[in-house]
């Protein structure tokens, strides 16, 4: 059973998702554009050390609370982390904002132009250690490069027949099936996944509600659908490459999706300002793309 009133935030509340879910593989990039260089420090522990440091800084700042931020999806080792003494979910939920975690273990090599998800070992315990933990949900990714209805369709059936065993732990799943935006064939990729997902969404039991977070389409508004369909909390959308500019200039086309960026919401934060820029930077982002997943462009209307 989800919490009631973090599962009215999710639905109904005005703000975004901070993705502060970069794993192995992305952290040193993140730590580059934070103005870390892998000189910097040796080895992964060093390396998740400061990543870790990065996002206490940050979910500790005077900004990055749940007035415009609806909730934050964490590493595994994030959600095992603590900022002063006090675990990591704890914080975010004293701050009002709900956790989710990422557990997917990366993707598998391409075939038939997508990358489905690897296998994910051992998930039951730790859905059962997330819950325990005041974890509201967790956050999962493939990866769309063609349009191949056929492959697409297998995303979509391996995220929610995965997304259902989460939903059999009381947790909250975010299906992302990310169409990659440099796809020479973008657009058809994001209608072949729309009729994928409302099938999936279609086939759902009453109450088995998922979220989803997707590329923003080529055509603004593709989406919509998903966004009243009964068995969908919410749609997230993924920043994919975009600038903070261009990401939000999308966004905003896209009435009902809101924002889950990672890149575009830390790409102005160094590790070098003081406490004062550090948040006024951070507050101007979130308050860019507070009103793009809020404030939308009135020509384009659902």
């Amino acid at each position: 059973m989800h919490d009631p009133v973090l599962m009215a935030q999710i639905i109904g509340g005005a703000g975004f998702v901070a993705a502060l879910d970069q794993s192995g593989g992305s952290t040193p990039t993140a730590l580059t554009n934070y103005g870390i260089s892998a000189h910097d420090y040796s080895g992964e522990e060093e390396m998740f050390a400061l990543i870790h440091q990065m996002r206490s800084r940050l979910i500790t700042a005077p900004s990055f609370d749940g007035r415009k931020i609806l909730g934050a999806i964490l590493f595994e080792k994030t959600m095992e982390g603590e900022v002063d003494g006090t675990p990591v979910p704890d914080l975010l939920r004293q701050r009002g904002i709900v956790p989710f975690v990422k557990i997917d273990r990366g993707l598998e090599d391409e075939k038939d132009g997508v990358r489905l998800m690897k296998p994910i070992p051992g998930l039951e315990t730790l859905l059962d250690r997330a819950k325990a933990k005041g974890i509201f949900g967790t956050k999962m990714r493939s990866l769309i490069n063609a349009a191949s209805a056929g492959a697409i369709g297998a995303i979509v059936d391996q995220q929610f027949g995965i997304a259902n065993r989460i939903l059999d732990k009381g947790l909250m799943p975010i299906v992302e099936p990310e169409v990659n935006l440099k796809s020479k064939s973008r657009a058809e990729c994001d209608t072949i996944l729309l009729g994928a997902l409302m099938k999936a969404l279609d086939k759902q039991p009453i109450g088995r509600r998922v979220m989803l977070k997707l590329s923003m389409p080529a055509a603004p508004d593709l989406f919509a659908p998903l966004v009243g369909h009964p068995s969908c909390a919410r749609v997230l959308a993924l920043s994919g490459g975009y600038s903070q500019e261009e990401a939000c200039d999308e966004l905003a086309k896209n009435h009902a999706l809101v924002a889950s960026f990672s890149r575009a919401l830390l790409q102005d934060l160094r590790a070098g300002m003081d406490d004062e820029e550090f948040n006024r930077v951070l507050a101007e982002a979130i308050e860019r793309i507070y009103r793009a997943s809020t404030v939308k462009t009135a020509n384009n209307p659902v």
